[in-house]
């Protein structure tokens, strides 16, 4: 737990040993803990060199109090990090003055296989500061959603992002599943009749476009950095933002109800957060036997859920129901949720 304040697994350990049993001596930490003498005194040496263990005239060791010798060790971990961004801020400056002049090798890095294609898709949000923006479309040839680890890190140290599905992604597999997952994390998700390509764009600094398959049948990428060609990527992307439609999903977990005909009524003051989702896949453009698929329904009970929904609204035809849904908010979560 402690790793990442720079404490060896030994360090904690001995660390740990010592909040328990204070005024202590080496040997008897080594017995405790069942290790051998030398690493037990490089880990007391360290700890104290730290300042988070004091040692006696006579060589016994106590444990600083945790409050204050790991806040301080927090502390100049924080001051380190500012120090380190203030820095990249200014290489990031220094690196694109000299790409300025660089040629087009340098601005346009080929990347070739899935492995190589993965690490630069990974590579690319974890480098992102501020921003994530990317198309997405299927087949997912290098990384499916569910294993894009570098989403969940980048989005906890505040980075923002925005992708547009190609509505055909939504037919694939638990993809629903994932975008809600996503959508709960803070992603925001639209949906676009027809997305251009794959793309992920990292602030406007780098943008990875997977391409088609090399003659070796290896599937490969490019690699831009901050140029023109990354400029009027990063154009098109807001203006395919701009058109496609907001995708709002949230948990169905509170949908409550009697299915043991396979039928959960909607609740007379309004739709449930199943009868949300229905309505949002449909309205972005799913048949009713793929949004059923995925939201493990039979055809039979979505259209008896639409039925009622249209009893419920007052309307006769999908299109009255689709627009009163929009209208009165049926599509998005509601607040509190």
């Amino acid at each position: 737990m402690l790793n990442a304040l720079g404490l060896e697994p030994d360090e904690e350990r001995v660390y740990r040993a010592l909040i328990g049993r204070p005024d202590t001596t080496a040997a008897l930490l080594s017995d405790h803990l069942a290790l051998s003498h030398a690493p037990v005194d490089k880990a007391l040496s360290r700890l104290v060199e730290w300042g988070l263990a004091t040692r006696s005239a006579d060589a016994r060791f106590t444990a600083a109090p945790p409050a204050m010798a790991l806040g301080a060790l927090i502390g100049r971990r924080r001051d380190a990090l500012r120090t380190a961004e203030q820095a990249l801020v200014t290489l990031a400056e220094e690196h694109r003055a000299a790409m300025t002049g660089s040629s087009i090798s340098d601005l346009i890095e080929v990347v070739t296989g899935v492995d190589a294609i993965r690490h630069r898709f990974l590579q690319v949000q974890q480098a992102a500061r501020t921003q994530v923006r990317s198309f997405i479309t299927a087949p997912f040839v290098a990384l499916p959603p569910d294993e894009n680890t570098a989403e969940p890190l980048a989005l906890g140290r505040g980075v923002r992002f925005r992708a547009v599905l190609d509505r055909e992604v939504l037919a694939e597999p638990g993809i629903v599943h994932d975008a809600i997952e996503s959508v709960r994390n803070g992603v925001q998700l639209r949906v676009a009749d027809h997305v251009p390509m794959k793309l992920v764009l990292a602030d406007a600094d780098l943008g990875l476009v997977p391409l088609a398959v090399t003659p070796a049948g290896e599937p490969g990428a490019v690699l831009l950095h901050r140029s023109g060609l990354l400029d009027a990527l990063d154009a098109l992307f807001e203006t395919v933002w701009r058109a496609a439609r907001p995708l709002q999903l949230s948990d169905p977990a509170s949908d409550t109800g009697d299915e043991s005909d396979g039928i959960v009524e909607a609740g007379p003051e309004g739709p449930t957060e199943l009868d949300r989702h229905i309505l949002a896949l449909l309205l972005a453009g799913l048949t009713d036997l793929t949004a059923a698929t995925q939201l493990g329904l039979s055809p039979r009970t979505l259209h008896r859920r639409l039925r009622r929904l249209m009893d419920l609204a007052g309307v006769q035809t999908r299109m009255q129901l689709g627009a009163h849904a929009v209208r009165n908010g049926w599509t998005t979560p509601p607040s509190g949720s």
